[in-house]
């Protein structure tokens, strides 16, 4: 375009050329936007994610042969559902995979057809014998995993315009920018199609107009929705003329021209009230919700007349134990079947023992190993505490958290059915002389980091928002390739959408991973989850348990130690000696800062686990400085943890091993799940 053409479009009041420039752009594009909406394009590839760094399936494996079919059903089903579909294909284990397609909700059937087509075929091409990977077109985005994937917000993608705003315009921009995305998001969750899709149409000047997307999976709830369009919008920003940020769950993206078909986008209520008087949605109402109670009636009383028989042959069976997992008596085992795997609980296949009952090794009829926890009749943990376990783990599905397979409540047993994990726990390495060598510093920092993916899955990825509250060494499972699994969710809290902390008058969890706030206070949060991290993020660096120093009466616990180190300027000090003759310098010197920051005495000083996850995986991340961490534990802990008592027993056992655990303190409370 020429400069005359350019500045025809140029007001006498307008002064600097950029901006006459853009306008004028901003009208072209405007005019080729829709000619190219008259008649419909083919789909547009904007970019795609592999994991790198996850598991790859082998070429005619299981896995290929269930992807193949379950793009093959993506592909069939693009025409319906309105522009999104989620399905699995399980053929034979293992190889189960999960995939979806979600459409822009501006596009035509066709054009979604289309996307996803091009979509199936070319993730493949892109992403060879990748387990899971994801594709983003403009009109598109198509993904399949070979885990139960929910709201994450990584990996993500920014694609960001060449051309940039004036630089006298720029704050004012990103003000303008922020406050149009924030009322874009929430238009999008308040959608009353229940699409969580809104466009949005803005005045940056007079004669400029800024157009704006947002888009969320429409299976995810406003809460999980609302964190996705937060971090996707976070990112955007600056002085660029157009952005998008493209996440597996949510994308956000603005332009100064219209990049969707405003004439697709029906404007019009879901119900038309006719002029004559009379509404129609009265007349359906009176139709309707009749037959809805008859169908409502009908079911409860099936259900309460199937629960009355199931009773009969389980008597101890809780009532509230039976609502709260009536989504997972699909996974309930029988006794006669647990008995059998585990040689009816001898004593051989005994393998660790907790605050509330014994772990056993079992094989099912199978072949397959299984670690059974069976309850104690006297264990503290009693029926609410194993439906809060139960219940929790069951929607729990991520590579860093141990799966659970089942249950079994018959008469007095409640028994939980885990993945057999075979190398025990951290501790077992982590605290022992001789095993602690078998942790080079590659496995000791894929160990942080599949930690914190797991306690980031917990706080903002599942469908619940949960707090762990017991992150510890021994709670923290290593597989045969040494991945860690986050285990015993005994003491979890379940937070509600719009909870931050909780109070609380009974403490549990263990002495030297608690944050000052909930030891001292009863408050707890996911802070309080990352101060744990910290914690155990120290340990593993330094090789020494937090709670020796209390055993060996030293002057100094294990933050203090390492404080010391860090304003010393010999952080090298703090490592492990066994690890003194292969690290990363920067590794081990990112790892003290991050966890110095993670026990910071305030709260808000902390990090959140999203931010930790960048940290460990992006040196781009500036991190802040620390200050001196909490020493609570020192100055304030309770004489009667100096003298070696404890609430309950004396001592307390590693799930997997049989390993005392000194200074644990088994007192659960009766705790309070909020449902989100």
């Amino acid at each position: 375009m020429s400069e005359k053409v350019e500045l025809l479009f140029c007001s006498a009041h307008e002064r600097e050329r950029e901006m006459c420039i853009l306008k004028a752009s901003s009208k072209v594009v405007l005019v080729l936007s829709l000619l190219t909406f008259a008649s419909e394009a083919a789909p547009t590839y904007s970019s795609h994610a592999c994991t790198d760094d996850g598991p790859h399936y082998s070429s005619n494996s299981t896995y290929q042969t269930n992807l193949n079919l379950l793009l093959s059903s993506l592909v069939s089903n693009a025409t319906l559902h309105q522009g999104f579909y989620l399905t699995n294909i399980s053929l034979g284990d293992p190889g189960e995979v999960k995939g979806l397609f979600l459409c822009r909700a501006d596009v035509t059937p066709s054009l979604c057809h289309d996307c996803v087509t091009a979509a199936a075929h070319n993730i493949t091409q892109l992403c060879t014998n990748q387990s899971e990977s994801i594709i983003w077109y403009d009109q598109c985005t198509l993904r399949y995993s070979n885990l139960s994937f929910l709201n994450n917000i990584v990996p993500g993608v920014n694609l960001m315009s060449t051309q940039s705003l004036p630089h006298s315009d720029t704050t004012r921009f990103n003000t303008f920018l922020a406050s149009t995305l924030n009322d874009l998001a929430k238009q999008a969750l308040n959608s009353a199609s229940a699409k969580m899709f809104s466009t949005k149409e803005a005045n940056f000047t007079t004669s400029i107009t800024l157009y704006t997307l947002a888009q969320c999976r429409p299976d995810l709830s406003t809460f999980d929705c609302n964190m996705c369009f937060s971090s996707a919008i976070s990112t955007l920003g600056g002085s660029k003329l157009g952005a998008r940020s493209l996440l597996p769950s949510c994308n956000v993206r603005y332009e100064f021209y219209p990049f969707y078909n405003v004439s697709a986008l029906s404007t019009q209520p879901l119900f038309q009230t006719p002029s004559s008087g009379k509404s129609s949605i009265s007349i359906i109402v009176a139709i309707i919700v009749p037959i809805v109670v008859a169908i409502v009636l009908f079911v409860v009383g099936v259900y309460f007349l199937r629960r009355r028989a199931t009773k009969k042959h389980n008597p101890f069976v809780q009532d509230s134990i039976v609502d709260d997992l009536g989504d997972v008596e699909s996974l309930q085992f029988d006794l006669a079947t647990v008995e059998a795997a585990t040689n009816r609980f001898s004593n051989d296949r005994k393998i660790g023992q907790g605050g509330f009952g014994v772990v056993y090794k079992g094989i099912l009829p199978n072949g397959q190993e299984i670690a059974v926890k069976r309850l104690s009749v006297t264990s503290l943990q009693g029926a609410l505490e194993f439906r809060n376990e139960a219940a929790l783990v069951a929607k729990l599905q991520h590579r860093n958290l141990v799966r659970l397979l089942g249950f079994c409540l018959e008469g007095q047993e409640k028994i939980l059915i885990y993945e057999y994990i075979p190398n025990k726990s951290l501790d077992h390495f982590l605290f022992d002389p001789t095993k602690q060598r078998q942790l080079d510093w590659s496995q000791r920092y894929k160990i942080i980091d599949g930690i914190a993916r797991g306690i980031l899955y917990l706080h903002e990825d599942s469908q619940l928002r949960i707090i762990h509250r017991d992150l510890k060494a021994s709670n923290v499972l290593l597989d045969e390739n040494m991945n860690p699994k986050i285990s015993d969710f005994g003491m979890a809290k379940i937070f509600q959408a719009d909870q931050t902390q909780v109070n609380t008058g009974r403490i549990v969890g263990t002495y030297g991973y608690m944050s000052p706030e909930y030891a001292m206070r009863g408050q707890f949060s996911v802070k309080s989850d990352v101060f744990s991290f910290g914690v155990l993020v120290l340990e593993i660096v330094s090789g020494r348990k937090n709670t020796d120093f209390y055993q060996s009466n030293h002057a100094n616990d294990l933050l203090s130690y390492a404080w010391k180190c860090w304003t010393g300027q010999t952080p090298l000090e703090f490592l492990d000696p066994t690890l003194r003759g292969s690290y990363s310098r920067n590794e081990v010197n990112r790892c003290i800062h991050m966890g110095l920051l993670c026990v910071q005495e305030n709260p808000s000083d902390r990090p959140s686990l999203a931010t930790i996850a960048l940290m460990l995986n992006s040196y781009s991340v500036t991190l802040s400085m620390p200050r001196q961490p909490a020493s609570f534990l020192r100055r304030n802990t309770p004489n009667r943890l100096n003298q070696g008592q404890l609430d309950s027993d004396q001592s307390t056992t590693d799930q997997f091993t049989s390993r005392s655990i000194p200074w644990s303190v088994n007192e659960v409370s009766i705790t309070e799940v909020c449902p989100r």
